[in-house]
């Protein structure tokens, strides 16, 4: 069955959408609020700042759409994602995220998200992406969408980051921007031996045997800023 986002917002447009932003930083909450100010048909009634005020406010109350960082201070933001879509399976959560599409993008909406966009375009994509998801499609870009795609076609050819686990991909990531292994494992909540077995598994899947080798990698990827 095909998406019909015009017939969708005729039929909800006596609704007003009630919308959780979650992001750590006060500025962001704020322009995303001035964002959809405007509009009639959509209200910014919450905001949380860290993991654990977003899922205590969608356990005790109901939203229409959550705007969620994937960048949150206490906890991943696909780990988040992934508790929220347990608590609340139907929920639409649009991504808001400060990185490229090709770092987050397509595991995002493999965990369940609505869709994904970056702080850069939000501006000028945010309301149109409420609307959508709240309307039950998904929101990605023309480039996001024939990513999506490939990844959705045959497995051989695919990047080999891609063939990493989430948490995997956390490590590479970490490894590669420099951070240590007490580092990462104090952010991810891991022990050190932990943190060391993914980075085996990391190099194992990648066919790589030096942090030197991933660093490369994840910089001619654009995996790290």
């Amino acid at each position: 069955m095909s998406f019909d986002l015009v017939d969708c917002e005729t039929k909800m447009s006596k609704a007003v959408i009630k919308i959780l932003i979650a992001d750590d930083h006060a500025i962001v909450r704020q322009g995303l609020k001035q964002t959809v100010a405007d509009q009639p048909d959509m209200t910014v009634a919450g905001e949380a700042q860290n993991a654990q005020e977003t899922l205590r406010l969608v356990r005790e109350q109901q939203w229409d759409v959550v705007v969620l960082d994937i960048t949150m201070p206490d906890r991943s933001g696909l780990d988040l994602l992934t508790e929220l879509k347990r608590m609340r399976p139907e929920l639409p959560v649009l991504i808001l995220s400060m990185h490229s599409e090709e770092q987050f993008a397509v595991r995002a909406l493999k965990a369940k998200a609505s869709g994904y966009i970056t702080k850069q375009s939000a501006p000028k994509e945010l309301v149109q992406a409420i609307r959508k998801v709240h309307c039950g499609g998904k929101y990605v870009s023309p480039s996001l969408a024939e990513t999506l795609a490939f990844e959705l076609g045959d497995d051989t050819g695919r990047a080999a980051h891609e063939k990493l686990s989430d948490r995997e991909y956390q490590v590479l990531r970490m490894i590669a921007a420099g951070r240590t292994p007490k580092e990462i494992a104090a952010e991810l909540n891991l022990s050190e031996k932990t943190v060391a077995t993914y980075r085996m598994r990391v190099l194992e899947k990648m066919n790589m045997k030096r942090n030197a080798e991933l660093v490369r990698y994840a910089v001619e990827n654009r995996l790290v800023e």
